[in-house]
């Protein structure tokens, strides 16, 4: 009998894992409209999340049906986990009734343990902890581009203590590419996380080393989904770790910026610099359909 496949943390998916997705993304690019085959032709995947979204929403619903299967889309307020039914009861009972699961929600924990106790393919669709899905598909998008990310370095400017920094730290070991980080002390990774992860990371609060040569500028949100009573404190400790026009000129030539989205410009990155790499930063939001076609396939295969 086969393993059952869960995506809930990039810590823990083989290299192996990673090259079969980033391989099938482009299959299922390249396309899209006429696929060979219905993976989950007759299956319904719930989508549970906790948190709202636009770009994993979209993606999963859409690439769910492009795959012959049926999106369930489910909030905190539709299932009874929203008035407190422990995590491991929902899934008893949705691994009876559904063939996979996509959350979106705060505790890693809690995908972990619905994982454990549903007996179906369970995928992290972003938790406090990390955005796998996402660094997959950022992932993807250099190396359409650029080729392989072995060997070149990524900037990560902004809040380094978020889930998607998390999961950048986490790829860079897996990859073998250089990740710095630029974040005010307050903000960067716990020193536990970046022992545990290895690979070549460094952090500073200083920009311009961290962009330095770069061959990728990336930025996330300073406040993040869950931190909105901090949004005032945090606005004014991350002024000044903006990504502009300044800030490129310090990087590679042909160094490309990308950003997780949505992006609120003036803050983590300025309207005319947002602009001038939009045809990258959404073709990069477009590539979470498709790398998310290629996860859901590598779970069911």
């Amino acid at each position: 009998m086969a393993t059952m496949k869960h995506l809930l943390k990039l810590e823990t998916l083989p290299r192996a894992d990673f090259d079969q997705i980033l391989r099938d993304t482009a299959v299922f690019k390249r396309e899209r409209g006429h696929h060979a085959t219905q993976p989950l032709a007759g299956q319904t995947w719930a989508l549970m999340f906790s948190k709202q979204s636009t770009r994993t929403r979209l993606s999963f619903e859409v690439g769910i049906r492009e795959l012959g299967g049926m999106p369930m889309f489910l909030s905190a307020v539709d299932i009874q986990l929203g008035r407190g039914e422990p995590i491991k009861d929902t899934a008893r009972v949705m691994g009876r009734m559904v063939h996979g699961a996509v959350i979106r929600t705060f505790a890693q924990h809690d995908v972990e343990e619905f994982a454990k106790f549903s007996g179906i393919p369970t995928i992290n669709a972003l938790t406090d902890d990390e955005h796998p899905c996402q660094i997959l598909a950022d992932i993807f998008t250099f190396q359409e581009k650029r080729g392989s990310l072995a060997g070149k370095t990524v900037a990560f400017i902004g809040d380094g203590a978020c889930n998607v920094a998390n999961s950048w730290i986490w790829a860079a070991a897996k990859f073998g590419f250089e990740l710095r980080i630029a974040s005010p002390e307050k903000f960067q990774p716990s020193p536990e996380l970046l022992k545990r992860a290895g690979g070549k990371v460094s952090v500073t609060s200083d920009i311009q080393a961290a962009a330095n040569g770069a061959d990728l500028l990336y930025t996330d949100v300073w406040v993040s989904m869950g931190k909105e009573t901090e949004a005032k404190e945090r606005i004014q400790t991350l002024t000044g770790y903006q990504i502009n026009a300044a800030l490129v000129k310090l990087a590679k030539k042909d160094a490309l910026v990308m950003h997780c989205l949505p992006a609120y410009r003036g803050k983590e990155i300025d309207e005319e610099t947002l602009e001038a790499h939009a045809d990258t930063i959404f073709e990069e939001a477009e590539n979470r359909l498709h790398v998310q076609k290629a996860i859901l396939n590598w779970a069911v295969s």
